[in-house]
């Protein structure tokens, strides 16, 4: 990843919203809405991809397709320090695990968990 600050205009702007709505629409498509072509839709795309902008590319899915049925917003405490970096590793092998977040006051850190039962 670079370390240099990275310029960020108005039509990158324009690109990530609308990766952000669809990841799927195609640099033509977004190219034609907002004045550019496909290949420099594609140049800038890579740049945000190179200079960490964008960081990745993912598909929603429906909780229910998946079996998860249940919702819950899980506390999590610890015993000592537990750094943000040590949480998301320990939680990144679950993809029942929605978000991990560190909070403020009694818990170290708050889990929304979808899952097949409790």
């Amino acid at each position: 990843m670079n370390s240099r600050p990275t310029p960020f205009d108005e039509l990158d702007r324009k690109i990530v919203t609308a990766l952000m709505t669809n990841a799927r629409t195609s640099f033509a498509e977004i190219g034609a809405e907002i004045g550019l072509s496909s290949t420099a839709v594609k140049r800038r795309v890579d740049r945000l991809r190179e200079t960490g902008v964008i960081t990745g590319f993912t598909a929603t899915v429906r909780p229910a397709a998946l079996g998860w049925r249940t919702e819950a917003y899980v506390e999590v405490y610890c015993e000592g320090a537990a750094p943000p970096r040590r949480l998301a590793e320990v939680v990144r092998g679950y993809p029942e695990i929605r978000a991990a977040m560190t909070v403020t006051g009694g818990a170290d850190a708050l889990l929304h968990v979808r899952a097949r039962d409790v």
